[in-house]
């Protein structure tokens, strides 16, 4: 097994909150509305937000890019959640 060459860094949401100077409403609503990638589990209670997939987003935002391309990326980033884990069990 290879070990990565990168390290994820996951956001609490009062870091992602500050990414995007933004209150809790409407950064729920865009979740909600897959214009920002749902969180990760970390455990009962605890949920991040992987930090390169919220600079992704932001980017695209700053860009002036469309909702619908920002739906797409977003769902784009959650499939490659799920090839990160291929392999690895």
């Amino acid at each position: 097994m290879s070990k990565s060459k990168y390290q994820i860094i996951l956001l609490r949401r009062a870091d992602a909150l500050k990414r995007f100077g933004a209150k809790s409403t409407w950064f729920h609503d865009r979740v909600k509305a897959g214009l920002l990638p749902p969180p990760v589990s970390l455990g009962v209670r605890a949920k991040g937000w992987p930090e390169h997939e919220l600079d992704q987003v932001l980017a695209f935002m700053v860009a002036g890019k469309s909702d619908d391309d920002i739906r797409t990326l977003v769902n784009h980033l959650v499939e490659k959640r799920q090839q990160l884990t291929k392999g690895v069990a």
